[in-house]
């Protein structure tokens, strides 16, 4: 019962990021870094007011913890917390970089090579143990990438920066085990927006003065930032990263319905075949996970 809750929490992280769009649309014609600077800012002050009125026994707790930790400890976990916001941070500016001067198709292509390099660097860095059908699963999706990247290679390039920027996060997150999750998050968020800070006053536009943008950025950071990142990681805590690496799927297939059937947009037969094959292959991946521990509980009882 355990893992079904890390389980679904991974589930609900990514089916939640899945829907992105529809608080990003509406603010399209805003600079892609101003909504990035008050994303990050606004996360800040949400997620601290939080922990500092609302969960300072916590915070105390931890910081207690913190304080009888040997040096070595200390110097781990400030930097698996630190390294995680200084990733995120990454991640969020080298998007957003791709997404500017490169190409969209580019920025997209990143999160379906991001869960190929997550369950690649677990398994080498973390030692994690795969299946022979989870790796049967990996080839699947590896297929339909390779689809998907026809015509377009000279984006491959970076595609994969951004999307190891985010694998070397899920990853380096499995090992913070020391900090509350929510505390710890509020220390990688806040480490983000003190390495932003300073590029604000010279790369930001005018304070936005439309209620909407107030309006999406509240769904963008409650919704879609605060909520899914905690519920990753909580959900690395009772599950492997190459579980929730393969799982981070849902989002573009999600992404692909919306702009499909929401937003009308043009599909192409090798885009159905790459994201059919894409979505073949987290059932299999998963479905084995499903099989062994329903097999493992049937001999419990017995």
């Amino acid at each position: 019962m355990r893992i079904n809750k890390y389980y679904l929490a991974a589930f609900t992280a990514f089916v939640i990021w899945g829907f992105f769009s529809l608080a990003l649309k509406p603010i399209h014609h805003y600079p892609s870094l101003d909504i990035l600077f008050y994303r990050v800012f606004l996360s800040v002050v949400l997620i601290s007011a939080i922990n500092l009125f609302l969960r300072r026994n916590v915070l105390l707790k931890d910081w207690k913890n913190f304080q009888i930790q040997t040096q070595s400890d200390k110097n781990k976990i400030i930097r698996v917390n630190v390294g995680g916001g200084l990733l995120l941070t990454a991640n969020w500016f080298i998007f957003i970089f791709v997404m500017n001067h490169i190409s969209v198709k580019a920025a997209s292509f990143a999160y379906l090579v991001c869960p190929i390099l997550t369950t690649v660097l677990a398994f080498f860095i973390l030692k994690e143990r795969l299946s022979k059908w989870q790796w049967i699963a990996v080839g699947i999706s590896v297929s339909g990438c390779v689809l998907l990247s026809f015509n377009s290679f000279s984006d491959i390039f970076y595609s994969l920066i951004v999307a190891l920027t985010y694998a070397l996060y899920l990853v380096s997150q499995r090992k913070n085990t020391q900090v509350d999750k929510f505390v710890g998050l509020n220390i990688q968020i806040l480490t983000a927006g003190l390495i932003i800070l300073p590029f604000f006053p010279a790369f930001s536009g005018p304070v936005p003065t439309e209620s909407l943008f107030y309006i999406c950025l509240l769904f963008i950071v409650i919704l879609f930032t605060i909520i899914p990142l905690f519920l990753n990681l909580y959900a690395l805590k009772g599950v492997n990263s190459s579980t929730v690496g393969i799982m981070l799927y849902i989002n573009p297939i999600l992404n692909f319905l919306l702009a499909v059937f929401y937003y009308k947009e043009e599909v192409t037969e090798i885009q159905m075949i790459s994201y059919s094959l894409i979505l073949i292959s987290i059932i299999v991946f998963n479905e084995k996970l499903i099989f062994n521990r329903k097999l493992k509980d049937h001999r419990v009882s017995e």
